[in-house]
């Protein structure tokens, strides 16, 4: 069998934890910040665990992360 390929988008944005969750960087914080609120800049910080119906898609283009 050949070897299947990892989307390099997918590697690039995404990484697995130990446990098999999918991490990824918060939406929304590119551009318009100025008109965000305190609260929200604040809880945007760092990475977020994925939805678990967002993983399978992820997933899916990661074969070798499980």
């Amino acid at each position: 069998m050949p070897k299947m390929k990892t989307k390099s988008s997918a590697k690039k944005r995404f990484k697995v934890t130990a446990s098999g969750r999918v991490k990824a960087g918060q939406a929304g914080k590119r551009h318009g910040m100025i008109k965000r609120s305190n609260k929200f800049i604040r809880d945007a910080r760092g990475m977020v665990v994925m939805s678990e119906a967002d993983e399978k898609i992820v997933k899916k283009f990661m074969p070798y992360a499980r």
